[in-house]
């Protein structure tokens, strides 16, 4: 009787330990409306997590048109706008094209051997919100500091025409912190 407090305050650590670690194993990326003159008003939270089927992303966000839109990592941490080959300001330029680490230089979807930063599409409810989890199964955490998310305005044909395989303008971008 008298080891029962140990044993039981030994397992509340325990426990209590198992979940600081896995509130550790998930990093948040706030994400922020982006134009041409800037990065602008926060709309929420991507929640990334690492398991065992890939990387999963899940979305907090709101004040958002309902739809679906094109969702991907982008090769560099910066929402910044940037100057375009026309020489236009565009929104969140900075962060660069599709995280492409191979070299791939095509746009085939998460499930295809395309660029590595090619996300399911991101789905907002009636409500504006945008809160359904998406798994991109190549990603890892290991992939994602450096990094921006992004998304597109308009869906995503995973198609390499029209450019970003339909996917439209940058409209919010969160810089993935290490």
């Amino acid at each position: 009787m008298r080891y029962t407090i140990p044993v039981t305050a030994m397992a509340a650590s325990l426990l209590l330990a198992a979940s600081s670690a896995q509130a550790n194993d998930t990093l948040d990326v706030e994400m922020h409306k982006v134009s041409a003159e800037g990065v602008e008003e926060s709309i929420g939270t991507v929640s990334l997590e690492q398991t065992d089927h890939g990387l999963l992303l899940t979305p907090s966000l709101s004040d958002m048109n309902p739809g679906v839109y094109g969702f991907h990592v982008h090769q560099n941490a910066s929402c910044e706008p940037a100057e375009d080959d026309n020489g236009e300001m565009t929104a969140a330029l900075s962060a660069g094209g599709h995280y492409d680490p191979d070299d791939t230089g095509t746009h085939q979807g998460p499930y295809e051997e395309g660029h590595l930063g090619d996300l399911p599409v991101l789905t907002v409810n009636d409500d504006g919100e945008a809160n359904l989890p998406v798994l991109a199964p190549r990603l890892s955490m290991d992939d994602m500091p450096g990094r921006a998310l992004m998304i597109h305005e308009g869906g995503d044909t995973y198609d390499d025409e029209p450019h970003l395989g339909g996917g439209g303008p940058r409209m919010a971008c969160g810089v993935v912190e290490s």
